[in-house]
């Protein structure tokens, strides 16, 4: 199986100095480049172009000794599409070209690879910490599934690496964060929450998904392991679920030994590998992908990798139109007196600012919450009357979507833990897409119309028509 990917190359015909197996360094280009070429070489066989959908359950073995090899994890090849597949190895690679890492391992969605990601370090008796700002079902896994496996979830109160560093002990396995929040829109100081975490001797795990990596590289700032919600821009247009796992391999496992026991010794569910060994600085997402996949099958399909390497080829420019569209959208609704509030990390009265412009170069996000006068009701108007915005829970689609994150993504959640999430009552967000933008703003207009007409009194107190 193709546990350790070329991440030092990638497939691009023609041009640039090439290695030994005719691909291009993928370090000597640009990250708009390697989201067309990455990880992808003419097929030897047919010189097909694309990358093949690999629609099958397993591959043969040429002997005995080739599938004893394979499982022993010895030789490089494939075993069975539960643990890998041509066609996801092209997007594992490209992922971890995109992010900088070693290696990658695509799941067949974004909660999956937030589980295995933490599941590959945790046991009972330890837990994680974890900023506070987090999407609705992430919190849920950690504050409620986690815990009645004996792992506890701690929260700290803010997103800050001070809070965040009075919470790990030793038992502690990692620190978790969102690079930004869905849907609070805060800018999570990568840079601090790793220097807090490496002191204790632990990884920082990010999740991604907003920014992608054409706009943020968590590594840059000392992340060591990367999520990914595929489902999102990467995959952009709302047909296909997927996840990812992306490994830096910079932190030093053996370091701590005791702490990660499951990396520097003898591994019981598969024949007492040594990942640190076996697998040098691609350890971590090795045994993501032959203990958590392997033996849990959370994979993903083909076809859906097919489909995520057709959006990624567009992400850059997909990326480019987002944040042009929702600059203007932002622009709109501060000066629109129909609006409470807005809050967008772009801004420069915002108090996430100064990471928006640390991190993310000042250039913001695609997603915008706000409030609008009047609060919840004038909210719950204003959001049934947008006709152009799709009303769902998905962001990152080429179409503009929205959603009421208290009534959907939160729901489950309790007043005070919607408040620590940066979840308040009439918060609205908006994914904001690639639509032409007189047409955005002119649909947000009449909604906000729409939400200033109440019906008639009589209508109001019978819940009738007006005669």
């Amino acid at each position: 199986m193709d546990l350790l990917p070329e991440p030092d190359c990638v497939g691009a015909e023609g041009g640039g100095d090439r290695d030994h197996s005719g691909l291009v360094p993928f370090r000597a280009l640009k990250r708009e480049t390697i989201a067309i070429h990455g990880g992808h070489r003419i097929d030897p066989t047919t010189k097909a172009v694309a990358t093949p959908i690999y629609q099958t359950v397993g591959f043969g073995f040429d002997s005995a000794e080739h599938g004893a090899a394979l499982f022993d994890l010895t030789v490089q090849g494939h075993i069975y599409t539960r643990i890998d597949n041509p066609t996801n190895a092209v997007l594992e690679q490209r992922l971890a070209q995109l992010e900088g890492g070693v290696g990658a391992l695509t799941v067949a969605s974004g909660a999956s690879a937030i589980h295995y990601a933490v599941a590959n370090l945790v046991e009972a008796g330890t837990n994680i910490v974890s900023v506070p700002q987090l999407y609705g079902a992430t919190y849920t896994l950690f504050a409620h599934l986690l815990p009645k496996q004996g792992v506890e979830s701690r929260f700290a109160r803010s997103d800050s690496p001070s809070d965040i560093a009075a919470l790990i002990d030793g038992s502690t396995r990692a620190v978790y964060c969102e690079s930004v929040g869905n849907p609070a829109g805060n800018v999570a100081d990568i840079e601090g929450l790793a220097q807090v975490a490496h002191r204790a001797g632990v990884p920082l795990i990010v999740d991604n998904t907003v920014p992608t990596p054409m706009l943020l590289r968590p590594f840059e700032y000392g992340a060591d392991v990367v999520v990914h919600s595929m489902t999102k821009f990467m995959g952009g247009h709302g047909t296909t679920v997927g996840g990812a796992i992306v490994d830096s391999g910079n932190f030093d496992w053996e370091r701590e030994p005791g702490r990660f026991r499951m990396l520097t010794e003898p591994e019981p569910s598969y024949h007492g590998v040594i990942y640190t060994e076996q697998f040098g600085r691609a350890a971590f997402v090795a045994r993501c992908r032959t203990v958590c996949q392997r033996n849990t099958g959370s994979t993903l399909a083909p076809l859906n990798a097919f489909l995520i390497l057709q959006g990624l080829e567009t992400l850059p420019l997909r990326m480019e139109r987002h944040l042009e569209n929702a600059r203007t959208v932002v622009a709109f609704l501060r000066a629109d007196p129909r609006i409470a509030w807005v809050n967008w990390p772009g801004l420069q009265d915002s108090p996430f600012y100064p990471l928006c412009h640390k991190y993310l170069g000042g250039r913001g996000i695609s997603l915008i919450t706000f409030g609008v006068v009047g609060g919840f009701e004038a909210g719950r108007r204003t959001f049934n009357a947008l006709r152009l915005f799709t009303r769902m829970v998905n962001m990152g689609d080429a179409k503009s979507l929205v959603t009421h994150p208290a009534s959907t993504t939160h729901r489950q959640l309790t007043a005070e833990e919607r408040r620590k999430a940066g979840v308040q009552p009439e918060m609205i967000r908006l994914s904001v897409g690639l639509e032409h933008i007189d047409d955005i703003l002119a649909d947000i207009d009449q909604a906000l119309r729409a939400s200033e007409i109440r019906p008639p009194m009589r209508a109001r107190l019978h819940g009738g028509e007006a005669h």
